[in-house]
C-alpha cells in the first residue's frame, strides 16, 4: 500500500517504476480521482458550515417568533446534497483505494532493468557442479525407482500436484526441515514459531496477498485462507502493533505446510515435486527499522546460503530485475540450486525486502523513544529453505549410478546414522 501523499509529491517516479515492471502508468488517473475527492470534501465542508449557520439562525428566529420555514427547507436541501456528496466521495475513495492496493512496491534503485528472468543478474556462484560418470536422473525418476516417491497414490487421493513420500525419503524430508530450523534458531538467532496454517482476510491483505493473489491461494468455506507461506502469519503477528525500537529487529522462523493453487502455472513442471499444491518450507521473517533493513536483507540471504553450503549444494545468488521482482518486494535476491537431472539452476529461496509496503497495509509501527511519533517498520521475508526443493536437490546431487542416494553428512545424525538411501 502506498501513501497518496507520496504519489502526489512525485507522480512521475511512480509511473517510471510501473514502466520498469512492464505496467501502464496510473498516476494521472489516481490524481484525477484524488482531486475530485478533495473538491467534494471542500464542498461538504462548506455545506456543513452553512448547515451550522442555518441551525443558529433557526434557533434565533424561533426565540423571537419569526418564520423559519424557508430556512428549514434550505436545511433539508443541504442535508440531501451532503448525503449525495458523501456517497459520491465514498465511491471515489473506494476507487482510489483499489488503485493503491494494486500498485506494486517501489523498486530499489539497485534493481536492474529488464522484462523477465533473462535480465536477472548473477551476483555470485558457490560450489562446483559434480561431474558424473553416468547420466544423472531427475528426482522423480530416482524416487519412483526407490519405491519411496508415489505420485499415483497421491493423485488418487488428492488429484495432480501432490506426492506421497515413504520410508527413508519421508524421513529425509523431515530431517531437512529439522536441520534448517536447528541452524536458524541455534546459530542465526531466529525465534522458532509454530503458526496456524489458516488465517483470516486481514492477515492475507496485510502481507500483500490480497486482493491481487486471491486466485493463487486456497480458501475454506468459512472464509479463511490456507497460508501460501508462513510469511503471512509471521509477518501479520505484528499487525496493528507499536514496537519499541530496542526490541528490533524481530527475527522469526517457522517450518510449516504451505498451500498454493498455482493458478496460471498450467503446463509448468508438471512432473515431480517442483511445483506442488502442498509443500513444506522453512520461512525467515524480519521486522526492523528503515535504517537497518538493507543490512538485514543481506543477513537473511546469507542465512539461507549457509544451509546450502552445509549441504554442499552448488548454488548461485541472483538479483532479480524489475520485471521479475515480486509485487510486494522493493528488491529480491533469489538463490538458485544446481539440479544435475535437469541440467539447470532452479530457485530454492527468495529473500525480499518489502520496506514499509506491508507495514502500511497492516499498520505495523515502531517508536524510537518514549513520546516520539511512531514510524512504519520495514518487513523482510525469505525461504530458509523450501524443504521439498532442497530434497530434490539432495537427491539429484547425491545420486549414485545404482540409483541409491548418499545422505549428506550433516543430515546423517537426523537419519539415525544411515549414510545411504537404497531401494525398498
Amino acid at each position: 500500500m502506498h501513501d497518496i501523499r507520496a504519489l502526489r509529491a512525485d507522480p512521475a517516479a511512480f509511473d517510471a517504476d510501473l514502466k520498469r515492471r512492464g505496467l501502464s502508468p496510473i498516476a494521472e488517473y489516481v490524481l484525477r480521482l484524488d482531486e475530485q475527492r478533495r473538491q467534494y470534501q471542500t464542498e461538504l465542508q462548506n455545506k456543513q458550515a452553512r448547515r451550522k449557520a442555518l441551525a443558529r439562525d433557526i434557533g434565533q428566529r424561533r426565540c423571537t417568533g419569526e418564520e423559519t420555514g424557508s430556512l428549514e427547507a434550505e436545511g433539508i436541501t443541504l442535508r440531501d446534497e451532503m448525503e449525495a456528496l458523501e456517497a459520491e466521495t465514498n465511491v471515489i475513495e473506494a476507487q482510489i483505494r483499489v488503485c493503491l492496493e494494486q500498485l506494486p512496491n517501489r523498486l530499489d534503485t539497485r534493481v536492474p532493468d529488464g522484462p523477465d528472468e533473462n535480465a536477472n543478474v548473477v551476483q555470485k556462484v558457490w560450489g562446483t557442479p559434480r561431474t558424473f560418470s553416468f547420466t544423472p536422473r531427475q528426482h522423480f525418476e530416482l524416487g519412483e525407482a526407490l519405491g519411496m516417491m508415489d505420485f499415483a497414490t497421491a493423485s488418487r487421493l488428492s488429484g495432480t500436484r501432490f506426492v506421497v513420500l515413504r520410508a527413508a525419503l519421508a524421513r529425509l524430508e523431515r530431517a531437512l526441515g529439522q536441520f534448517m530450523l536447528d541452524v536458524h534458531v541455534g546459530e542465526h538467532a531466529y525465534e522458532e514459531v509454530h503458526v496456524p496454517v489458516l488465517v483470516q482476510d486481514e492477515a492475507m491483505y496485510g502481507t500483500d496477498k490480497l486482493p491481487k493473489f486471491a486466485d493463487q491461494s486456497f480458501r475454506t468455506e468459512d472464509g479463511r485462507w490456507l497460508i501460501p507461506t508462513a510469511e503471512v502469519p509471521l509477518t501479520a503477528s505484528v499487525s496493528g502493533l507499536i514496537l519499541e525500537e530496542e526490541k528490533l529487529p524481530l527475527r522469526m522462523t517457522a517450518l510449516s505446510q504451505c498451500f498454493r493453487s498455482e493458478a496460471g502455472a498450467a503446463g509448468r513442471d508438471v512432473r515431480g515435486m517442483l511445483r506442488q499444491h502442498q509443500f513444506e518450507k522453512v520461512e525467515l521473517v524480519s521486522v526492523t527499522t528503515p535504517e537497518k533493513s538493507d543490512e538485514e536483507h543481506e543477513r537473511m540471504t546469507r542465512c539461507a546460503e549457509v544451509i546450502l553450503e552445509r549441504l554442499a549444494l552448488p548454488y548461485r545468488r541472483v538479483l532479480l530485475c524489475a520485471g521479475d521482482t515480486g509485487f510486494g518486494a522493493a528488491i529480491t535476491y533469489d538463490l538458485e540450486v544446481w539440479l544435475p537431472g535437469q541440467q539447470a539452476w532452479r530457485e530454492i529461496s527468495s529473500c525480499s525486502n518489502t520496506r514499509d509496503f506491508q507495514a502500511r497495509r497492516m499498520n505495523a509501527r515502531f517508536r524510537e523513544q518514549a513520546g516520539s511519533k511512531p514510524q512504519f517498520v520495514h518487513t523482510l521475508n525469505g525461504s530458509g529453505l523450501a524443504v521439498g526443493r532442497t530434497l530434490i536437490a539432495v537427491m539429484e546431487n547425491y545420486q549414485e549410478e545404482d540409483g541409491s542416494i548418499t545422505i549428506p553428512e550433516v543430515l546423517q545424525p537426523y537419519m539415525g546414522g544411515e549414510k545411504r538411501l537404497r531401494n525398498l
